[in-house]
């Protein structure tokens, strides 16, 4: 990498080349971005971010595409933003009814991503539905519990299980 970092992203493009996206470094907050190609074993930086983040969430989208969702750097946030590859750019997209850190998403198996917990002030359970063709969010169904740092995978039959936190 060109620098160091922590608290950051790392998505595996359909390419298999691998972005990072922001993190810190020495208690600065980072927009920057970088691409790892495995097969030169180079590092090249693409586009910033429209803001700095960490905590946030990756996803890689099946048209290409990385959602960026929540995370914070002086404040949580609700913004969200896609990385697309074949272009190096970043466009904002529809921003979650509630800001969060320390959540999961998960890419579900109609091409939707399901943001859960998180913090804000306090723990969440809200959980929402992020729909790549509209580029909207819409809230669903809490969980029973308020969750961060914990787990969430998507099984065989399409539920997500969501564990510790």
């Amino acid at each position: 990498m060109s620098g160091q970092r922590s608290n950051h992203k790392a998505s595996v493009l359909t390419d298999g080349k691998v972005l990072i996206t922001g993190g810190k470094h020495y208690g600065n907050d980072l927009a920057s971005a970088e691409l790892y190609d495995p097969s030169t074993g180079l590092w090249t930086n693409t586009g910033n971010m429209s803001t700095a983040r960490w905590q946030n969430t990756a996803s890689t989208l099946a048209n290409g595409t990385v959602l960026i969702a929540g995370g914070q750097d002086k404040e949580p946030r609700l913004t969200s933003e896609l990385y697309d590859p074949s272009t190096g750019l970043w466009t904002k997209t529809g921003n979650m009814a509630d800001a969060r850190y320390r959540h999961t998403a998960s890419v579900l198996t109609n091409g939707k991503v399901l943001v859960a917990g998180g913090i804000d002030i306090r723990p969440l359970s809200s959980a929402e539905l992020y729909d790549p063709l509209t580029g909207l969010w819409t809230k669903t169904e809490s969980m029973k519990d308020a969750r961060m740092w914990h787990t969430a995978s998507v099984l065989a039959n399409g539920m997500v299980l969501v564990t510790g936190g």
